[in-house]
């Protein structure tokens, strides 16, 4: 049986990952330290070590940088979500003149960055 778990603002699926699985690794997967996601998941540290090498060892990786990519590539958790949020990051921070709108109006013209990126966040929490 396979559903979708959304945690820390990202959405997985649980067809090979067990939910606490998910969970950790979503968190993981958010930048979350081993302290941070016990917090968020109300466990103790130890617990999110262990669901984590549970994890490697489902996926067959040895550290967390290759348990994101490897979650990704199997399509356990979806890139649609952290694109969302790589997109929102980069608008705000850019400075390209691609994300930059010109308006001009009396006697000072203004520049503001586009943020496609909350149209996308109300359609994912709908």
């Amino acid at each position: 049986m396979s559903g979708f778990i959304k945690f820390a603002g990202l959405q997985g699926s649980t067809g090979l990952l067990a939910e606490q699985e998910m969970r950790a690794a979503l968190a993981i997967c958010s930048g979350m330290s081993g302290k941070e996601a016990a917090r968020a998941m109300n466990c103790a540290p130890g617990t999110v070590k262990k669901t984590v090498e549970r994890i490697f060892f489902k996926l067959g990786v040895c550290n967390r940088a290759s348990m994101v990519a490897e979650a990704f590539k199997r399509g356990i958790i979806s890139p649609a979500a952290v694109l969302a949020i790589l997109l929102a990051a980069h608008s705000v921070i850019a400075s390209e003149p691609m994300t930059k709108v010109r308006r001009s109006g009396g006697s000072e013209s203004k520049i503001e960055s586009r943020i496609a990126a909350r149209r996308v966040e109300a359609s994912l929490a709908a």
